[in-house]
């Protein structure tokens, strides 16, 4: 039996025929599916899978258990999204099999896996691009560089109440943006996501690095998101409040903000003030044209792999055509060719530690 959060995802699923039905307040069972995982490739397992944080790889993990359920393995996943930090957090008190991540683990947080006795198999699943969204009838916004997110939500922008009190900052920086004379209604992923830290990182970090050259800012403050806005866990809430506002402002993963259609507007992203514009599709987050693309893991518990069927047999599953097929499915960009090949050799060599940073 999977077990899920309930999310905007559950329509996309129901286009593949998946049939799902309430067990409690918080979680819905799905008890019947119609999936195209190949029998050769399902499981001939029975057990338990316990699966948490982040919400945006949550959709990929909970349709790939969907699968086995079709496919008729015994495998029994949960699946829960409360954030990447949040479900590290659990993952290294040996709580979860598995950990969805939307960024790499921090080096902080490998060292409480180390200590508590953790050892961990990371490995690439997707790629993913972070969109950048506002309010359709905010619609003279349409292209944003870094230096213009620096200065909308970067740590010097608190207290900012109108798009236009971004101006100083970002014609600092380079840019000559005319932002709208609108109220600025900020909503966003919290410090507990995975979409937090890779937007801070990808958008913040060279605008911030250049106000730490010019004496406006510390080291401290290169990746720091203002505290002042709509801070919210949930995709889906973020998607309604950018939905509530005329003149809003956010992000959230590709694939949620494509769920959304006509109800939030993409907008274009520039690496460089006033350079070249890319709106966020499957080619250009793939191509890496996209400048706010990044990559999607899961970690599993080495030890917990080889203790439990289940755990491997969902991993083998997971990173077969069957199950790797449900990344596109859900609305992510698959991983290029040898990037997945390089995944399922880490898997078969059961190769513990991070490769990244």
């Amino acid at each position: 039996m999977l077990k899920k959060k309930p999310f905007a995802w559950l329509s996309l699923f129901l286009a593949f025929g998946l049939v799902a039905a309430a067990c409690s307040e918080d979680k819905t069972t799905t008890t019947d599916t119609s999936g195209d995982a190949a029998p050769g490739d399902c499981p001939d397992v029975d057990g338990d899978v316990n699966i948490s944080g982040s919400s945006t790889v949550e959709p990929i993990s909970a349709a790939v258990g969907e699968k086995l359920i079709d496919c008729g393995s015994g495998v029994a996943a949960t699946v829960d999204g409360p954030g990447t930090g949040d479900g590290f957090v659990l993952f290294c008190a040996g709580e979860t099999d598995i950990s969805d991540a939307s960024r790499a683990i921090k080096p902080e947080e490998a060292a409480i896996c180390e200590e508590n006795g953790i050892e961990f198999i990371e490995l690439k699943v997707a790629i993913d691009g972070l969109s950048v969204l506002t309010n359709p009838a905010n619609d003279t916004v349409e292209c944003l560089s870094f230096a213009d997110i620096y200065a909308l939500v970067g740590a010097e922008s608190q207290d900012f109440g109108n798009w236009t009190d971004a101006t100083e900052i970002a014609s600092a920086l380079g840019s000559s943006t005319e932002f709208p004379d609108a109220s600025l209604d900020v909503t966003a992923p919290g410090a507990e996501s995975g979409t937090y830290d890779s937007f801070a990182e990808l958008a913040l970090g060279d605008p911030g690095e250049a106000r730490v050259e010019s004496g406006d800012i510390t080291e401290d403050d290169v990746e720091v998101i203002r505290p002042d806005y709509a801070s919210q866990a949930d995709d889906t809430a973020i998607i309604a409040g950018i939905e509530g506002s005329d003149s809003s402002f956010g992000w959230v993963g590709f694939a949620f903000a494509e769920e959304a259609g006509d109800g939030v507007q993409e907008i274009a992203v520039s690496a460089e003030p006033d350079g070249e514009c890319v709106v966020p599709t499957a080619e250009t987050i793939a191509s890496g044209d996209y400048p706010l693309s990044r990559t999607l893991f899961i970690y599993v518990n080495a030890a917990n792999a080889e203790a439990n069927e289940a755990v491997s047999g969902y991993v083998d599953f997971y990173l077969s055509e069957a199950g790797i097929a449900s990344v596109a499915e859900v609305g992510y960009v698959d991983l290029q060719g040898d990037v997945l090949d390089e995944t399922r050799t880490v898997w078969e060599d059961r190769e513990t530690g991070t490769r990244e940073g």
